[in-house]
């Protein structure tokens, strides 16, 4: 059985991933004086040139090129880079215009989101305590809704974009680094395109508004790549159930940010749809114990009586 035994490497290098991601609107911020779809326009040019490198020094090249030759296989990296895309200006766009709590709630509703399109697409039966999470997640979208009449539409937004993005990306017999390599490279030939032109029409913050811009913009490979690389060395020597419980790290980190650190106001009503949020995630998350339990009991018997 697979991560039979969880190791402590395993579980630095994960968390380290988290963190990294929960981090993020603090890196962001301090690229508000631009654009936030110039800002993407750089993040996929600077991530392709920072993740290329990696295939060749993996000696990977060859299962690249195998990538870029299959017509099937490059459709689906078409459709994942435009779910990944539209995620990545979403939230850049929403923690610089001061909403890091609803990017909050969109990660929060996001594991919920993945079993409502499996249930929808992949034909996947919900179990009961499955069934009255996804109900109390709706719920506390209605609540804040009618309250303060605004729809969340950027939590929404995140939570679909992602959730369809690994939807899909399960179709593709792909690793994450190619498939991260590949989707940078279909991009980046349209992201420099509008760069230079933008630079050619006077504009555009690199090689202008100092070098300590243009580190920042370069970084963005770094946020986007190395915590993608430290969560498959930990993934590979972790449970998938200890990977669902780090995974909150993320959100927890951008409410902790938003509330205590960018003082983003947080009114009742949205404390009560966080309540129904973590609420369907903790029945999520039990289920979800409840089950690898079952399923680990089960292949131990099955091993058991094989040895019999």
């Amino acid at each position: 059985m697979a991560n039979a035994h969880q190791s402590p490497k395993g579980l630095v290098c994960a968390t380290s991933a988290f963190l990294i991601w929960g981090a993020s609107p603090v890196y962001w911020k301090t690229l508000t004086a631009i654009p936030a779809f110039e800002i993407l326009m750089h993040r996929i040019v600077w991530s392709f040139l920072f993740v290329l490198p990696l295939v060749l020094l993996q000696q990977r090249a060859g299962e690249f090129k195998q990538v870029l030759r299959t017509p099937r296989i490059l459709l689906i990296l078409v459709a994942t880079t435009f779910f990944v895309s539209c995620n990545w200006l979403i939230f850049i766009w929403a923690v610089n215009s001061g909403y890091v709590l609803q990017t909050s709630l969109g990660y929060y509703i996001n594991p919920l989101f993945s079993v409502l399109l499996g249930m929808v697409f992949l034909r996947e039966r919900l179990r009961p305590l499955q069934i009255l999470a996804l109900l109390l997640a709706a719920a506390g979208v209605a609540y804040m809704t009618l309250s303060l009449g605004v729809f969340p539409w950027i939590a929404l937004s995140l939570a679909a974009c992602f959730g369809l993005y690994g939807l899909i990306r399960k179709v593709a017999p792909v690793g994450p680094l190619i498939g991260l390599t590949v989707e940078t490279l279909i991009l980046t030939p349209f992201a420099l395109g509008y760069l230079i032109y933008l630079y050619h029409l006077g504009g555009g913050a690199f090689l202008r508004l100092g070098l300590t811009i243009d580190l920042l913009l370069m970084a963005s490979a770094l946020v986007t790549a190395l915590p993608l690389l430290l969560f498959n060395l930990g993934a590979k020597e972790l449970h998938l159930s200890t990977l669902g419980f780090l995974q909150y790290i993320v959100p927890s980190c951008f409410f902790l940010f938003a509330v205590f650190v960018f003082l983003e106001p947080i009114s009742g009503a949205q404390v009560w749809t966080f309540i129904f949020i973590w609420t369907a995630l903790a029945m999520y998350s039990a289920d979800s114990v409840i089950s690898y339990k079952i399923r680990v009991r089960t292949g131990m018997a099955r091993i058991s009586s094989r040895k019999a």
